[in-house]
């Protein structure tokens, strides 16, 4: 019995941590603002919640932007409203992205730290007999490390500082002669083995 009960004791600790691990605990406001002749202020688009160490993310809240209808294009970001700047890099695309008929998936990209460095939203056309689930997307996307570049041997330069040619293979006469002039001195030497 003391061994059952150690073993669900354990088993409750670690469904604990797992629970804790899948908590989106950092927040965020993406905003969205009309590029077009007349300025606009930037506006709340969405509330997101995420956990950068596990990379999910939710939508908390999602409201439709209201958009001019000559505004052709929207500016994507994190927003500071007490300083009036943008807080992360920002992107462009177009106001049809949330139109009737596409479905908005917008992108947290993150620092190491799980900061974020910038958002962006694309979108994809729908078709209503495919799914019915019509409501925005959201990934996290965390920077890595690129990929380096495979290289050579390093390029060897010759005390000039010119590229050194490789030397052109010997002929077979250019690396045996010697064998063939100790050949030629045996028969030589060597007599023909006449009468004498």
């Amino acid at each position: 019995m003391n061994l059952f009960t150690l073993s669900l004791a354990l088993f409750m600790q670690v469904l604990a941590a797992a629970a804790q691990g899948t908590e989106l605990i950092d927040s965020t406001t993406v905003y969205i603002q009309s590029i077009s002749t007349s300025s606009t202020p930037a506006t709340p688009l969405a509330e997101i919640r995420y956990n950068p160490s596990l990379l999910s993310a939710e939508i908390v809240s999602f409201d439709l932007p209201e958009l001019s209808s000559d505004s052709t294009l929207v500016r994507i970001g994190i927003y500071d409203e007490s300083t009036s700047s943008w807080k992360s890099s920002t992107s462009m695309t177009s106001a049809e992205s949330f139109s009737k008929g596409y479905r908005p998936t917008i992108v947290l990209n993150l620092d190491g730290q799980g900061d974020v460095l910038g958002v962006s939203v694309k979108s994809g056309k729908i078709d209503a007999g495919e799914t019915r689930d019509f409501g925005p997307i959201v990934k996290v996307v965390k920077m890595g490390i690129g990929k380096q570049p495979d290289l050579n041997r390093p390029v060897v330069l010759s005390p000039e500082g010119k590229v050194e040619q490789p030397m052109a293979e010997k002929t077979f006469l250019q690396k045996y002669w010697w064998v063939l002039l100790g050949a030629t001195m045996l028969v030589a030497t060597t007599g023909a083995g006449g009468d004498s």
